[in-house]
């Protein structure tokens, strides 16, 4: 990049003229990419409030995943300086989440975080074209270095390994090309004082703060469930993917699952009974682009699947989870780590450090077994599971700790007393609401099981549902479905919306138009809140249906089992003296059934 592309404050040529505070320690941020960014984000908060710190931002770019940086950076309002830029500008503390590029160039101030579950995996090592030994400025054919081709997550067996070994750690010379490399547990050290003892001496134990957060969001689970409108007996089932082609979301050797599994969860699990997210890793989202990641799960998504944010949500969707369906990723075993029951979709075992505990766990943790019915899998797995102790030991030997080891650590190396606020780590944030809607046609299945009780059970296909299903069946479909020509057959019409939108004048205004509109339908049902919904029947009768203490149902539920009710000649009085039971979910939800 030209020199005049540099930045000119808070740092530049003639910085101490326009700076305001200029007299100021800075502190780097090197960035790879989206991935090595979430790491580098868990630890700004230990240099708020401090006026010694400017902090500012660069990027290599050595990664092939840089989609999604700029905007990422730009988000965080740190300056951000071109790569020759940083490399020339004097730092007192530079830290990155990850390896390649010139890191040589900071080796005096730099210090390394893991950006997984410590350092797991095997990769060769890129030409990282480390600049001279002898200099803080590179060699003139380094200005611009080459895309790494390869990155932390693919290798063989005789690949070193990432981050702990002397391929990735040591220049050209043998010396070490970090300053300092933490570690969040004594076993990882003792595997690099085994792999590269010339390193030995950088490391830092000072735990995971990525962990610490978890910890710290655990007594919000129910707020986290809330937020993805997973019901009192819902169970929440995540599936987890690292990048690769190994992974549960790739499509190596042959084994493409996720393409078959996807329709299988829909069909196969009610939608009430279970909710289904999906956490991707950063490298998918960005490698093949966050349209296309929506536009291959689209019917899933429609379905009732929801796709979670993999820089802000993650966390709080595996603490809020049941059961995770992952692989030999991080986030899967951060997840057993929770105790959350887990069962491997791929288990890969080539690419990993033979004496990791990650590698343990993948070699013996559970297998899903595609061949087999998946529901029964799950329940067994939820009914018979019992919490490993061994990853959560593993991902941090000082739990709860890190912020204040990390900045001690930060601030040592600065050579500056640390500030006198304790050390903290930004809470996880409650996401906001985001129930399950389904777009997709619903098959319904109804019992009626006495005096206004009716049991709910509604699968969102597209494959037929299990072959056990006792009941009768009805479709039930949304009003903006992309299905349009199932709304000519559906039973039940339904929409989610605000009672006073203007668009559709009232409910009781858009329930008219709908039967009017589709002479096959017998139920047009306007969901107003997470309790509430305002019917109409094809008989005229406008009815406002409301959840009654201890329901948190769909509403559209409420929908159904009263169409179950009527279509089987049973009278509106009874319900409105007694109002409906509806069985769903795995619980009972008593509704008021009054004229709208």
């Amino acid at each position: 990049m030209a020199r005049a592309e540099w930045i000119g404050v808070p740092v530049g040529d003639d910085a101490g003229r326009w700076a305001t505070r200029g007299q100021t320690r800075k502190v780097l941020l090197i960035v790879h990419n989206v991935t090595s960014a979430t790491r580098l984000l868990d630890v700004l908060p230990l240099f708020h409030d401090d006026f010694r710190v400017q902090l500012l931002a660069t990027t290599p770019g050595s990664s092939v995943f840089r989609a999604g940086l700029t905007e990422l950076l730009a988000d965080t309002g740190v300056p951000v300086l071109p790569w020759e830029q940083a490399v020339a500008t004097p730092v007192a503390l530079a830290v990155s989440a990850s390896f390649g590029g010139q890191l040589r160039a900071f080796s005096d101030v730099l210090t390394v975080l893991s950006h997984g579950v410590g350092y797991t995996k095997r990769l060769a090592t890129p030409d990282t074209r480390h600049p001279t030994p002898d200099t803080r400025h590179p060699t003139p054919d380094t200005r611009h270095p080459t895309p790494d081709t390869r990155q932390p997550g693919v290798g063989s067996e005789s690949d070193p390994v990432f981050g702990l070994s002397p391929e990735w750690l040591l220049d050209e010379d043998g010396k070490p090309v970090v300053s300092a490399l933490v570690l969040s547990h004594p076993e990882q050290y003792e595997r690099l004082r085994t792999a590269c003892p010339e390193a030995a001496s950088t490391a830092v134990l000072a735990g995971d703060p990525c962990w610490d957060r978890l910890l710290a969001a655990r007594p919000y689970r129910e707020r986290y469930r809330r937020s993805l409108g997973v019901g009192q007996g819902q169970r929440l089932i995540v599936l987890n993917s690292t990048w690769n082609p190994e992974s549960l979301f790739g499509d190596g050797d042959g084994d493409d699952l996720l393409p078959s599994l996807l329709p299988r969860l829909t069909s196969e699990f009610p939608t009430d009974e279970y909710r289904l997210a999906a956490v991707l890793h950063p490298n998918i989202w960005h490698g093949h682009g966050p349209g296309q990641i929506r536009a291959w799960l689209d019917r899933a998504r429609r379905a009732g699947l929801a796709l979670i944010d993999p820089l802000n949500n993650w966390r709080q969707t595996l603490i809020a989870a049941d059961a995770v369906i992952g692989d030999h990723g991080a986030v899967t075993y951060y997840a057993a780590a929770l105790g959350t029951p887990v069962l491997l979709g791929a288990a890969p075992l080539s690419g990993l450090a033979p004496d990791a505990p990650v590698r343990d766990f993948v070699r013996t943790a559970p297998r899903l077994v595609p061949a087999l019915p998946l529901r029964p899998q799950i329940d067994a797995l939820l009914d018979q599971h019992q919490p490993l102790s061994e990853p959560a030991e593993f991902v941090s030997s000082a739990p709860g700790e890190s912020a204040a080891r990390l900045r001690r650590h930060f601030y040592d190396l600065m050579g500056v007393p640390e500030p006198d606020a304790p050390a903290r780590l930004e809470p996880l944030p409650i996401p906001r609401y985001e129930p399950a809607v389904p777009m997709v046609p619903l098959l319904v299945v109804t019992r009626l099981q006495g005096s206004g009780q009716v049991s709910v059970t509604r699968y969102a296909g597209p494959h037929p549902a299990p072959y056990d299903t006792v009941g009768d069946a009805h479709t039930a479909v949304h009003e903006d479905t992309r299905e349009i020509d199932e709304l000519a057959l559906a039973d039940v019409v339904f929409r989610h919306g605000l009672s006073d939108d203007p668009r559709f004048v009232s409910p009781a205004h858009w329930a008219a138009e709908i039967l009017d509109r589709h002479p096959h339908c017998g139920l047009a049902a306007y969901v107003t809140g997470p309790g509430t919904c305002v019917v109409r029947t094809r008989a005229g009768a406008q009815l406002r249906l409301e959840a009654g203490p201890g329901a948190d149902a769909d509403p559209a539920v409420y929908a159904s089992a009263l169409y179950a009710w009527l279509g089987a000649g049973e009278p509106l009085t009874e319900v409105f003296e007694r109002g409906l039971t509806i069985t769903s979910g795995g619980r009972t939800h008593p509704v008021v059934v009054s004229p709208a």
